[in-house]
This record gives structure tokens, sequence and C-alpha cells, in this order.
């Protein structure tokens, strides 16, 4: 059934079947991708339960109530939404890495910091911890994280790699017991 819907194009279907052919594919896909979905299984999560679908759907419903989705660029988002009260969770595609499928030149990370200097609301970037990218946003908060990421091929999490993230701040958030 994955590869069967993977391969239907959507164009031809309704506005119902599109979305539930997204809904099935997405609770099937390994890792929650979208590009590049291949069929993933776990023995330690439940499949897919078509009776709990509503109980789903309405979940995700609650959920996004007042979310609005724009389709614009990023900084024009930023800008739109920039005012005292706002506070924006910035997670760009990692710099030198592999896998977007997102042409992200280093000019938006410059952008992007330029755009943290001047706002009106408060920023939070997580990113991968590079050397250029610490240059790019000094003299702003910034934290070291050392992660195991949850998508690890069923590896036990003392087998996984860890990776350096960074989280930056347009200002010091509080940090309690060692975590923010």
């Amino acid at each position: 059934m994955f590869g069967w819907l993977q391969d239907t194009p959507p164009h031809p279907l309704t506005d119902i079947q599109r979305a539930a052919r997204f809904f099935y594919l997405q609770q099937h896909a390994f890792g929650g991708r979208v590009d590049g979905q291949t069929f993933g299984t776990a023995t330690t999560a439940p499949a897919l339960n078509l009776l709990r679908i509503e109980e789903n759907l309405s979940a995700a419903h609650l959920r996004l109530n007042g979310v609005y989705v724009e389709h614009l660029p990023w900084l024009d988002v930023l800008k739109k939404y920039d005012r005292t009260h706002t506070l924006f969770y910035l997670d760009p595609p990692y710099w030198e890495t592999e896998g977007y499928g997102v042409d992200f030149p280093f000019e938006n990370y410059l952008a992007m910091a330029d755009f943290m200097r001047s706002c009106k609301g408060k920023v939070i970037v997580s990113i991968n911890d590079h050397p250029q990218i610490r240059e790019t946003f000094s003299g702003f908060w910034q934290e070291g994280l050392d992660l195991k990421y949850s998508v690890a091929n069923g590896r036990d999490l003392a087998e996984r790699s860890s990776f350096g993230e960074l989280v930056i701040a347009n200002f010091e958030p509080m940090v309690m017991g060692g975590l923010f």
C-alpha cells in the first residue's frame, strides 16, 4: 500500500484523497520524511491504528488551531510577524551538510544574524555547531549541546553517535538546571 500510494500522482486526486494519501505516507515513512520516503517499521511503537484516525486528526486540528501557514521566503515571514511580543524559533538547514534538498547559501545565515541584531522580537536558532556559524552569530548568546538523535536506525542510545548542536539567541534565555 505504501509503495502504491507513493507511485500515485497527487494531481488527479481530490483534496480529500490527497490529504488521505499524505496522512498515510507520513504515518508510515521512516523518520517522518517528506522527500525520499522509505517505509518505516518499529517494534517499540504501535502501527497505524485505522480506528484512531479521527482521534489523531482531531488532536492535530486542536494543535494547529490558530496557526498560520505562509508560503513566503523565510526572511519575509520574519519581517511580517516581527513584534516585541514575538518569539521566533529558526531551524535552518545545517551548514555544510547534505540531504535537505534545499539551496541555502551562507548568505542566508548572514541575513539571519543581521535580522536578529535589528528585530523587535526574540529569536532562537538551532543549528549544527560549526566554527563559521559561531563566528557569524558572534555577540549573541550561544550554548553548545552534545545530542544523540532519536532517529538512529534502531540502535540503542548508548551506541548512537553524538552530534554538536548549537543554540543561539538574541536574548539570554533563563537557564534552569543546565537546560533552557
